[in-house]
């Protein structure tokens, strides 16, 4: 298990390493989530970016329910900690799915994605 420190090992981000909220991930959060189970921590971060995939793939279905997909991804990227994902979310759940809100949501997660594929290959 290559990831069994992971709160304390977390990569850095392109602004530095600082508080928990420079981070696409508050590694504090998750940990408090996890009740610092590392493993658990691992499986939570792989799931949420399984997840967000799907998400962003509805995203690009102009039939689908962008607000209802919008509430799931903002559920679930608050349980995580990945506080940027929950903003931009929440931004299509309460104004829809423009442009520039997919594009942000898509910034997000792939930034968060980016966090947590280094995580685990620590």
């Amino acid at each position: 298990m290559a990831a069994i420190n992971i709160a304390f090992e977390a990569p850095e981000v392109e602004n530095g390493c600082g508080p928990s909220k420079a981070s696409p991930i508050d590694m504090a959060h998750l940990a408090t989530q996890t009740m610092g189970d590392k493993a658990l921590e691992v499986e939570v971060l792989q799931l949420f970016a399984k997840q967000a995939r799907g998400c962003l793939h509805t995203f690009g279905q102009e039939d689908a329910d962008h607000r209802a997909t919008a509430h799931r991804l903002k559920g679930a990227a608050s349980a995580i900690g990945a506080f940027n994902v929950v903003k931009a979310a929440g931004d299509i759940e309460n104004l829809g799915a423009d442009a520039a809100r997919v594009a942000a949501v898509t910034l997000a997660i792939v930034e968060a994605e980016h966090f947590i594929l280094k995580l685990c290959r620590a």
